[in-house]
């Protein structure tokens, strides 16, 4: 299994090989922007389902909607190229807040980003399989297992490191941007199904069942929003791109803005010449894919292509959350296990923890992509709109040159997106919202909890004081055996190599059955003569703990000795012969846990047997 392992995720990786595993700002694409790029298959949609509502003339208001959005999403690149500048460590949002707000503030943003990220995963996932299983519906009753699948083979491909992650999914994001950039040009230029038939029936009335109103806008505008999700994921993994990487960063956030926008307002100009409406078993991007180019090869090889992308486009928080996650645990808010790399030079816990959460999260929804938009892009808007507010804090002071500017459009982002989560969590709160708004709260407290611990830890440790001087003492070496043996001699010969005061001790359970045997193990350690006394232990329980345990105490009760329990191990060379031997390492080491004074180590012997007959 080990070296399954070893192939699936590859060969541990030095220091020096880091950089190999570094990107580029084209690979940044479908590492960390994935998720963004997709949007426009849900974005779009999401305006006309809500315009719908007041009747057709109100599809009229798409392109004016979405315009505001491409504004926005200019805005925030713009806001988070500054970000990169400012924080090249990474941690994005979670850096802003940490440098201008208080703790609070900064939880706030570390929760709302794991929430939004965990979403991500989820809803990204369980979009790409509904997309597979609308086209094969046969496959519906396996939704959560490919769910699952696909969530593992991701998973796998970033604990294998951001290359090969890059190298994977580049040619599936580059098939999507060219397909998609070429749909919208031929549907501008000529398109090919212009007035063919559409498959299902349309679902827009005239008379709508609502009127035009500032509201309803308002909800068409944060609705459309969500194409704005993953935006920020550059600015949190700067420390994964290459040298420059911070020239590389902002080269690949503004790349993402200038396809993104090109994408959205191509779409909203072709759905609003062609008055595109929500129609039953059709998306509005399926259905300006089908009049742009017909149903041929090519609207199948795209919707395959975004079936695939929609799937991957998880990926863009695992190149996010990890990098956060190690940020935060260095500010002690998370354990300290999510800031080491493994032997891939991964954050491998929290691609594990990110792989887990999303995994519970698909598993309680049955991958239902409906159960979870509701919960979406509240997180990320939460995060668009702390990570304004600290940069202009930072600018008011700082005060570099062009400051009042800079300030001014970022107050204007924070206004903005400040008013599309409160939006979002009028409009959605009885939908699901407030599940998170139970859960960042939850996170928070589940932070603050964990650094008081680390706090009180260092206290304890004496962090930062400089100790007094060492005490000399004398080290008296406890052997718990079973026999004379070859193992008894190893661990006899570690032990006097550490201190020449060594005591081997033998249990003895009362019984008619084993009344010689002290007396015979006795005479056998008399005749081996090892220079280390014999003590044995009689006692009328079955478990050889407490008679150790009591001596060790016993042992204990002077302060100038340090008192050491070595306990001799066998290490089968065969793993399943592993559980034939008696553990009493395991029972041991359990009982003496509670006696931190007293050191516990083990002297392991490797038994490599004869196969042979």
């Amino acid at each position: 299994m080990g070296s399954v392992w070893r192939f699936l995720v590859g060969r541990p990786l030095r220091a020096r090989e880091v950089a190999k595993e570094q990107i580029t700002p084209v690979e940044g694409l479908p590492v960390l922007s994935l998720d963004a790029l997709t949007s426009v298959a849900y974005g779009p949609e999401a305006i006309i389902g809500i315009l719908a509502l007041a009747g057709a003339g109100a599809l009229s208001l798409l392109l004016p909607i979405t315009g505001a959005i491409v504004a926005l999403l200019a805005i925030l690149v713009f806001s988070y190229r500054q970000v990169i500048d400012a924080y090249p460590g990474g941690g994005g949002t979670y850096a802003v807040c940490r440098a201008n707000f208080g703790r609070t503030v900064r939880l706030l943003a570390a929760a709302a980003l794991v929430v939004d990220y965990t979403l991500t995963v989820a809803v990204s996932i369980a979009a790409g399989v509904g997309a597979l299983v609308s086209a094969f519906p046969g496959l519906r009753p396996a939704t959560v297992p490919l769910c699952l699948g696909f969530l593992a083979v991701i998973t796998v491909l970033n604990l294998r490191g951001l290359g090969d992650t890059a190298r994977a999914f580049l040619l599936p994001t580059m098939v999507f941007i060219v397909g998609m950039l070429a749909i919208i040009g031929i549907g501008l230029v000529h398109p090919l199904a212009v007035g063919s038939p559409q498959p299902g029936r349309p679902l827009l009335v005239e008379h709508g069942i609502e009127t035009v109103s500032v509201l309803l806008v308002l909800r068409a505008f944060s609705a459309g929003c969500s194409a704005l999700t993953g935006v920020e994921a550059i600015a949190n993994g700067v420390p994964m791109f290459r040298q420059p990487r911070v020239v590389r960063a902002k080269r690949t956030e503004l790349l993402l803005g200038a396809i993104l926008g090109t994408m959205l307002l191509g779409l909203a100009i072709l759905a609003a010449r062609w008055h595109v409406g929500p129609r039953t078993g059709q998306t509005v991007l399926s259905q300006i894919i089908a009049i742009s180019v017909g149903r041929d090869w090519a609207y199948y090889v795209m919707s395959l292509t975004i079936t695939l992308v929609l799937a991957l486009a998880a990926n863009t928080s695992f190149g996010g959350l990890p990098v956060l996650a190690s940020l935060v645990a260095r500010d002690n808010y998370l354990p300290h296990l999510f800031s080491l790399r493994d032997d891939r030079q991964v954050y491998g816990f929290g691609i594990w923890a990110l792989a887990v959460l999303s995994g519970a999260l698909l598993l309680a929804v049955g991958g239902n992509t409906l159960a979870l938009i509701p919960l979406f892009a509240i997180g990320v808007f939460t995060g668009f709109t702390l990570s304004q507010a600290g940069l202009v804090r930072h600018w008011l002071r700082s005060r570099p040159p062009r400051w009042r500017h800079r300030a001014i459009i970022n107050g204007f982002g924070a206004v903005v997106t400040a008013v599309c989560t409160v939006v979002f969590l009028v409009t959605k709160f009885t939908a699901g919202a407030w599940v998170v708004v139970l859960a960042v709260p939850a996170l928070m407290y589940t932070f603050v909890r964990i650094h008081r611990y680390y706090e009180h830890a260092g206290r304890a440790l004496g962090l930062g004081v400089v100790p007094g001087k060492l005490p000399a003492r004398n080290t008296v070496v406890v052997v718990p055996v079973a026999g004379v043996s070859r193992l008894t001699e190893r661990a006899i010969a570690q032990a006097l190599s550490i201190s020449h005061d060594v005591v081997a001790v033998h249990v003895v359970v009362e019984s008619t059955d084993n009344v010689e045997e002290d007396r015979d193990l006795q005479a056998r350690w008399a005749r081996w003569d090892p220079g280390v006394p014999l003590r044995i232990v009689h006692t009328e329980f079955a478990s050889i703990a407490g008679p150790v345990v009591g001596l060790v105490d016993e042992l204990r009760g002077r302060r100038d000795r340090q008192v050491m329990v070595l306990i001799p191990v066998v290490r089968p060379d065969h793993r399943y012969a592993d559980f034939l031997h008696d553990h009493r390492d395991r029972v041991l080491t359990k009982a003496l846990r509670a006696r931190p004074d007293v050191i516990v180590a083990t002297v392991p012997m490797s038994l490599h047997l004869d196969d042979s007959p």
